[in-house]
């Protein structure tokens, strides 16, 4: 069998989530250099909205344009890494927007991510360093793992959801679509945590989440609804659009199984702020 070829990889996205992933990209790229096998990817660019980034660089990479080019370059793949507690609903509204088939998306793996080979990861998703998926892991599409984050036997990420630095869950737990878990959160086992709620940083559910909702504290409890934009997503699913719990609809999740690199799915064929910005986290 001959090695894979190199493919480019645009990161739509310049902010602080497309920079972690575009050091991951290039630890994948090291690791593979490092193994004796050409590298899985080359950083083409990141696209962003913001026109006062179009034509310089961020942490070395290119700012070509706005994200629309993913369009002019139909041989690149393809990874959407926006969000932030203020918006966390954005990566699913641009992969909406952009419309692209699952084909063109890529899945990246940190080097130092522990994947079970019972595990699956799903396209567009990015796990960065230090995260461990033990056994059963089932993660959807386009789903952020900030680093060290752990998953445990039988959990399920659904699409869209967002799991930052340092959270913990325990076994069986459902993270619905588009949920952010802030950092270092903990969820007691078989709990669920409903589409489109956040999660306070350091909190401790120990109790279901509902759909919707902003919960934080040790116990986790209901500080208010969720902001506008999760809501409007969350009423979009609820009118029949939303899709399954994990994956993109029609589509099985990637296996990530043993190789602790950068994996494909391979599944088939000016005062607002820009949309492909990230902030850092503050919930």
């Amino acid at each position: 069998m001959s090695a894979p070829e190199t493919e480019d990889l645009l990161i739509v996205g310049a902010g602080g989530f497309a920079r972690e992933t575009a050091q991951a990209v290039r630890d994948v790229a090291a690791a593979d250099v490092a193994r004796g096998r050409a590298p899985r990817w080359r950083l083409a660019g990141h696209l962003d909205d913001d026109p006062a980034l179009h034509g310089r660089e961020v942490d070395g990479v290119p700012v070509p344009g706005g994200c629309e080019l993913v369009h002019e370059l139909p041989a690149a793949r393809v990874v959407v890494c926006v969000g932030s507690p203020r918006d966390y609903a954005v990566r699913a509204r641009l992969v909406g927007r952009l419309g692209l088939p699952v084909d063109r998306y890529a899945t990246v793996v940190h080097p130092t991510a522990a994947v079970s080979g019972s595990s699956a990861v799903g396209p567009g998703s990015v796990l960065l360093a230090h995260c461990v998926l033990t056994a059963g892991v089932r993660v959807g599409s386009h789903v952020a793992v900030m680093p060290q984050v752990v998953l445990t036997h039988e959990d399920e990420v659904a699409d869209f959801a967002t799991l930052a630095s340092g959270v913990r869950l325990g076994g069986g737990v459902r993270v619905g679509r588009g949920a952010y878990v802030g950092a270092g959160a903990l969820v007691r086992e078989y709990a669920s945590v409903g589409a489109w709620s956040l999660t306070g940083m350091g909190s401790t559910v120990l109790a279901d989440v509902p759909a919707g909702e902003v919960w934080a504290g040790s116990p986790a409890r209901l500080l208010r609804p969720a902001g506008a934009t999760a809501l409007a997503e969350l009423a979009r699913d609820a009118g029949g659009s939303g899709g399954p719990l994990c994956g993109c609809a029609g589509d099985a999740p990637v296996p990530a199984g043993a190789p602790a690199h950068g994996t494909e799915d391979g599944t088939g064929p000016n005062g607002r702020r820009p949309e492909t910005r990230m902030e850092s986290p503050v919930v």
